[in-house]
């Protein structure tokens, strides 16, 4: 391993009128040697690395934000001293070739095809205002349906319609959130706020809340998965070190995810399940469950007792790696987001799981945005390559081992050592994990929890039940 080095790291540092963003300069040693015993103690943060005054999931996704950024008003629904639009200038709404068309303040015009508008109506008759799902049959509504009267309100809009007199009302704020010709607000913008990609500098800041803040206060549980959405991971201090304090902190964010290894682990090296992890060899850089057709969003681990030296842990970003490899090797990131690779569990007697589909590239994009949004990588899980094609053999391994070295890079490993009392949770989509061998009874609890959960469990926490719904 390499001497002492400096690192660079970013921090991210918000306050209600800007984002700034620091550079500091950090110097460490190298966290783990060849007899993994030199770590570097880790820092206990017990302050968020966000400041309380950060700007806020809500702010970077409602619909005001979107207003301000449009020039719209700011002032929240119902408080609003500006109309969106002239409502003593009748031309500012007017139906021309099936379409209604709505003309803001500032002089752009939205366009709204009659038959959309009618099957997006809120009413209560055509939408159910607590399991927010439509009750109106699109199928029964006229294809050349078109209003009958349009009147402007302060609030928004209300639509009369010529087949069956129906009220249909639309908010203004609602109109700008999903206008789609033109699109006012970004449909495809990333949720909340900017991720932060890291190398192993991260080690002398590490995200970290107190257990009594997230079990006790949701502000505690918003900060601790706000760390995740952020960095990836976060670690959780005082924990009482049992498996009942661990299993309540994963239901804090909600249920636990069964799979074939069960639900709540507690378990060693003795190889209870048909997989490496029930060892206490080495293991390498890697994501979970890459053989499901949904792999687990969070994974998380405690230390529950260990009498022997070694089994530190290893966590690796894997968006960071990817942005790495995108620079250096361009022709490496495409053939490894094009390419699938199947996997597969098949360890224990009753279980013989491969997703579907049967192959899923490395790297996986939002299909609209092209956003990196999933690492699945384990190369020990990997099935046999029998469906390349004889001139994607090269490229693909020559493509695999540009992904090993830039994962392998010593800058890019984060090595701690797990210690009883303090939990890690991680996004298995987005941060590679691993250890080191280790000697000695090591007894480890924890969980797999939904991604979709998890992700709902955020916003909530994040949102008004109002902005919420609005971006239905």
């Amino acid at each position: 391993m390499n001497p002492t080095m400096s690192f660079t790291v970013l921090r991210r540092l918000a306050s209600p009128a800007k984002a700034a963003v620091q550079r500091l300069s950090v110097s460490q040693s190298s966290p783990f040697n060849t007899k993994a015993t030199a770590l570097v103690a880790p820092s206990k943060v017990t302050r968020p690395l966000i400041p309380t005054a950060r700007v806020s999931f809500a702010q970077t996704l409602s619909p005001s934000f979107w207003a301000r950024q449009q020039g719209y008003s700011t002032e929240s629904k119902g408080d609003s001293k500006e109309t969106f639009v002239n409502q003593d200038d009748k031309s500012s709404v007017n139906v021309i070739d099936g379409k209604l068309h709505l003309r803001w303040i500032d002089g752009v015009t939205s366009r709204f095809h009659s038959f959309w508008l009618r099957d997006h109506c809120h009413c209560p008759e055509c939408y159910h205002s607590v399991t927010k799902q439509r009750l109106v049959n699109t199928f029964n509504i006229p294809r050349d349906i078109k209003p009958k009267s349009i009147t402007l309100g302060s609030e928004g809009i209300k639509v009369i319609w010529d087949n069956d007199n129906h009220e249909s009302n639309y908010s203004y704020h609602w109109l700008q959130r999903h206008s789609y010709d033109p699109k006012i607000m970004d449909p495809y913008k990333p949720e909340g706020a900017a991720k932060i990609t890291w190398d192993n500098s991260i080690a002398s800041n590490l995200p970290e809340v107190a257990y009594k803040d997230v079990m006790e206060t949701d502000k505690g549980l918003a900060e601790w998965l706000n760390n995740i959405h952020i960095y990836g991971f976060s670690y959780v201090s005082g924990v009482p070190v049992s498996t009942e304090a661990t299993e309540a902190l994963s239901r804090r964010i909600t249920f636990i995810r069964e799979t074939h290894y069960g639900g709540f682990w507690d378990f060693t090296s003795d190889l209870g399940h048909g997989d490496t992890a029930y060892t206490d060899i080495p293991l390498g850089a890697h994501t979970d469950t890459t053989y499901f057709t949904d792999p687990v969003g969070l994974q998380m681990f405690h230390l529950l007792y260990h009498d022997g030296e070694g089994g530190h842990n290893l966590l690796v970003d894997g968006f960071h790696c990817a942005k790495v490899l995108k620079e250096k090797y361009p022709q490496s990131y495409k053939t490894l987001s094009e390419i699938g690779v199947p996997s597969h569990s098949a360890g224990d007697k009753a279980t013989h799981i491969i997703p579907s589909p049967r192959r899923n590239p490395i790297l996986n994009h939002d299909s609209v945005t092209n956003e990196l949004v999933q690492i699945r990588f384990n190369n020990d899980d990997r099935s046999t390559l029998d469906h390349l094609d004889p001139d994607q053999v090269g490229a693909f391994y020559s493509a695999l081992f540009d992904w090993n070295k830039v994962l392998t890079d010593e800058k890019n490993m984060l090595w701690t050592k797990f210690q009883p009392g303090r939990v890690l949770i991680f996004d298995n989509w987005r941060c590679l994990h691993g250890r080191s061998g280790f000697t000695g009874k090591r007894r480890m609890c924890g969980t797999y929890t939904n991604w979709d959960d998890y992700r709902s469990r955020w916003r909530t926490l994040n949102n008004s039940a109002d902005q919420l719904a609005e971006e239905l």
